[in-house]
């Protein structure tokens, strides 16, 4: 298996730091409000990499944080008048959901940055005492990052070319720092934010140590993968490998995973030039594995750009697969025969060699849009192959590698019957009689039934109304 890594710049080949285990750390998202569809390709990516590496036989202990104290959740909360933790809490649960739809499988561990205040503190000293860090008059820590030598191999910046002022180092109070591109560990409290007490001020944390404390506790001190999108390469994953490699005085992780940006209509995606979108929106229009589709249907290193139009050839393609497959569990539950004659078995090799050129494509770093291919080919050979006079035995071998193959990438290609409006309607006056006679527990029984339907209810004043997510 090769894997890209940002630090050489070249594909190099995995191997673990353990064997037969992965220790993989992708930062996750700022949660002040509803994720947009930029958020989602990491997300999407590096699950499927987490997929592939299980499939392959790995333990993979994949760790996503969430930052939950920031200046836009402070600034949310200030303009609802709400606790900032009312924020968080809110856009982590609806982030959640979308995951959810997207197929995106659950962290083994989704640490939160204000559960972990006691290890960034714990860390900084080690820093300060190290001579890595400096108290400043009014109780900012700074880090100094011409003490870190190699300040830089990632992003392959010069820290000589950065004395200019780079802005991505900036922050207020300049003048105390010892260098310009001294960056914050700690920075004092304002009037209505949230602070915590340390040793150098009441305040809050940098952000850029967040992710350096949760990876150390969930992962230990050197990893195998730290992934995320590429505009967090320079300040952010810079800064996270002086700080852990400082305090740890280890190799901070081996392989450094970068997914490429997301354009609208060939534009960089902004909310002031209207191009922007939540992944909620996109629900509206279509299934969100559709979303998931499109965002494998290029490899994550390359740009990709959204459209309309690229989503409705992305929805052709997915429900390509979704028909095969339901063709194929026609052909299995109406199957004459059940053993598999001597001429469907080879046939069967064929498909083997379709398999095996599925795991060369995601052993070449990951490329997405060619093991797709392979699973188009897979389609094509099944709709060639699979007949109504074909055996049991060799339609579900041909189901089987498909939705196997399909799984992988995190596409769900076998479809539940959808629940007709009258089933729904029906379900609902049984819902409101057993509330009627206080029976909750059906009640809230038949809810959750219509959830995992995707129908969703709301009681409103005029009455139930509900929708398909």
């Amino acid at each position: 298996m090769k894997i890209y890594n940002t630090l050489s710049k070249k594909k190099e080949e995995f191997i673990p730091i353990e064997e037969g285990k992965v220790r993989m750390y992708v930062c996750g998202p700022t949660v002040y409000n509803l994720i947009h569809i930029g958020n989602a390709r990491p997300m999407i990516v590096f699950d499927t990499v987490r997929r592939y590496m299980e499939h392959k036989g790995y333990e993979v202990n994949y760790v996503s944080n969430f930052t939950d104290v920031d200046d836009k959740i402070i600034k949310k909360a200030i303009e609802e008048g709400v606790d900032a933790g009312v924020i968080s809490k809110r856009y982590i649960a609806e982030c959640k959901k979308d995951m959810a739809a997207m197929n995106v499988k659950p962290a083994t561990t989704h640490p939160l940055a204000t559960n972990e205040i006691c290890g960034m503190l714990d860390m900084i000293q080690t820093l300060v005492d190290k001579g890595y860090a400096y108290r400043a008059a009014d109780g900012t820590v700074y880090y100094r990052t011409r003490k870190f030598q190699e300040y830089g191999k990632l992003s392959h910046k010069n820290l000589d070319d950065l004395q200019g002022g780079n802005r991505s180092l900036l922050v207020s109070g300049e003048d105390q720092k010892e260098d310009a591109l001294d960056f914050v560990l700690w920075k004092p409290k304002k009037e209505g934010e949230p602070y915590w007490e340390s040793p150098w001020c009441d305040g809050r944390p940098g952000w850029h140590i967040e992710c350096s404390v949760m990876s150390r506790r969930y992962l230990g001190d050197e990893i195998d993968i730290h992934a995320g999108g590429e505009d967090l390469i320079f300040p952010h994953h810079e800064n996270e490998i002086a700080q852990s490699e400082a305090a740890n005085g280890k190799t901070f992780a081996r392989y450094w995973m970068h997914n490429a940006f997301l354009n609208i209509d060939n534009r960089k995606m902004s909310k002031s030039a209207g191009n922007f979108f939540t992944v909620r929106d996109i629900s509206e229009k279509y299934d969100l594995q559709v979303l998931r589709f499109f965002m494998l249907s290029a490899h994550y290193r390359s740009p990709l750009n959204f459209s309309g139009e690229l989503m409705e050839a992305a929805k052709n393609g997915y429900e390509r697969i979704v028909t095969s497959v339901g063709n194929l569990n026609y052909l299995l539950n109406n199957a004459s025969s059940v053993t598999m004659s001597g001429e469907e078995k080879e046939l069967l090799k064929g498909m083997d060699g379709l398999a095996a050129k599925f795991d060369e494509a995601m052993d070449d770093d990951f490329n997405t849009a060619d093991a797709v291919s392979v699973i188009f080919e897979l389609v094509k050979f099944a709709n060639t192959h699979a007949e109504e006079k074909s055996s049991a035995a060799f339609v579900g071998a041909l189901k089987e590698k498909i939705t196997e193959l399909a799984d992988i990438c995190g596409l769900i290609v076998e479809k539940e019957e959808a629940i007709l409006d009258g089933d729904i309607e029906r379900l609902i006056e049984e819902r409101q009689a057993a509330r009627k006679a206080k029976n909750f527990a059906r009640a809230d029984e038949i809810r959750n039934e219509l959830l995992n339907k995707g129908i969703v209810l709301e009681d409103t004043r005029e009455g139930v109304k509900w929708k398909r997510a």
